[in-house]
């Protein structure tokens, strides 16, 4: 595990959708990358999950987890146990109120302070004494069809305020910008995308000195609330989720009628479908079960919600989807109590399916470059960052428009933290720090 020094002067929080990972910053003004001594998947990256469940020995009668652990816990007792994971998508929601959980209803901050509770603890000593300045990363644009901003700096606020330190917002991909910055040898204009699980972020910045990260100039950002999950969810709804009924007919007395979309609409986020699991939905299932004309479909969705099995659901899915990100087909394969599926894919399917989201997405990569007053012809250098910038298809959208010489990858789930925690550093930090008079 990473010293814990006294000449900690900073820290870079990425507090991601579906991961978040932390830097501190020392005084020789290079940044760490926290190691959380996970188990399994990557040290330095923390999952932004949390599982909670009924502990009546402890204060409250709530126990509770995070990150790997809290994946851990749920899939040790998962019939006993809700399971949260991307919770961050909510923080712009004005619909979501609360989370019901055991009796208890915890509002979004709430959920954030125990999360942060937790990465704190397995942070260990680096994270024990924090140091006055925190950076955390935000999205330009919140994961929703009308996400409200100033919803979601309240409620981040609030979130971050038992850390009880003095807290800067600067937009995620500029993280990564003032990082990538840092290495250049001339003057440049950068463009960074950050592909996260829940939103599609750009930048624009003018490096002015190279090497001194400082002398970068923001010039324009965009985002959109598409991203990693909503690629996950086109494989579960083109893929999945006909073989588990959708689209498919039940008989009612001399008609055939389809089946109600209403029954898959939980398929779309794998935690709630814990919620699913009860005998009023078990037994219009059934019902629904003795009149399809595909029963065996039926059944098949049935042991998905019995089994508690969407996390591994979702596991199965990502993982055909980092596949296709190096060959041109894969094998999905799913096997639980009561349920087998194998199916081969192709990229050129997936690609078809995720054809609108990645029109949507140039249309704000193109947002982002009006509002910095250039063209892409203007840019000298493209990086790309996040799990999903590893995509043959999102390359390509990169590459048409810049060239594959100006096109930069690597660390995808670590830049953001390292330039946050570099930035933190910086005596100029004010200057790429969000205004309230942009959150509207």
């Amino acid at each position: 595990m990473t010293d814990c020094t006294p000449a900690t002067r900073a820290v870079g929080i990425d507090f991601g959708t579906t991961n978040s990972v932390v830097a501190t910053t020392h005084d020789d003004g290079m940044p760490t990358l926290v190691d959380f001594a996970a188990p399994g998947g990557h040290a330095d990256v923390f999952r932004s999950a949390l599982c909670f469940w009924e502990d009546h020995a402890i204060r409250g009668g709530l126990g509770h987890e995070a990150g790997p652990w809290a994946i851990t816990e749920f899939l040790d007792f998962p019939q006993g146990s809700r399971f949260l994971q991307s919770f961050k998508s909510i923080a712009g929601n004005p619909l979501f109120e609360s989370a019901s959980l055991f009796g208890k209803r915890l509002r979004f901050e709430e959920l954030g302070q125990i999360f942060l509770a937790h990465l704190l603890s397995h942070g260990g000593a680096v994270l024990a004494d924090l140091p006055e300045k925190i950076v955390v990363g935000r999205p330009v644009r919140f994961v929703g069809v009308r996400p409200d901003p100033v919803l979601a700096r309240a409620r981040y606020d609030a979130m971050f305020a038992a850390l009880g330190r003095e807290i800067n917002y600067v937009y995620e991909p500029m993280g990564a910008a003032y990082g990538f910055a840092s290495r250049l040898s001339d003057p440049a204009t950068l463009l960074v995308a950050d592909f996260g699980g829940g939103t599609s972020d750009f930048s624009v910045v003018r490096v002015e000195v190279p090497g001194v990260a400082k002398r970068c100039v923001p010039l324009g950002s965009a985002g959109i609330g598409i991203a990693g999950d909503m690629f996950d969810f086109r494989i579960m709804d083109h893929l999945v989720l006909p073989l588990l009924g959708k689209g498919s007919t039940y008989r009612s007395f001399d008609k055939l009628l389809d089946i109600p979309g209403g029954f898959f609409a939980d398929f779309g986020d794998w935690s709630r479908l814990a919620l699913m699991r009860n005998r009023r939905t078990l037994s219009e299932l059934a019902r629904l079960q003795r009149n399809a004309t595909q029963p065996a479909a039926i059944q098949r969705m049935i042991a998905v919600i019995e089994g508690e099995l969407g996390h591994a659901l979702y596991e199965a899915i990502g993982q055909v989807k980092r596949a296709l990100s190096s060959e041109t087909h894969a094998q999905f394969a799913f096997y639980g109590p009561g349920i087998s599926i194998e199916s081969e894919v192709q990229r050129d399917d997936f690609e078809r399916w995720i054809e609108s989201d990645l029109e949507r997405i140039a249309k704000t990569l193109d947002a982002a470059l009006t509002k910095a007053s250039l063209t892409p012809d203007m840019i000298d250098h493209v990086f790309l960052t996040g799990g999903s910038s590893l995509i043959p298809a999102v390359r390509k959208l990169f590459e048409r428009r810049f060239g594959e010489s100006r096109i930069a990858q690597g660390n995808e789930l670590t830049s953001i933290a390292h330039g946050l925690g570099l930035m933190a550093a910086d005596p100029d930090l004010k200057d790429w720090v969000v205004r309230e008079d942009e959150l509207t």
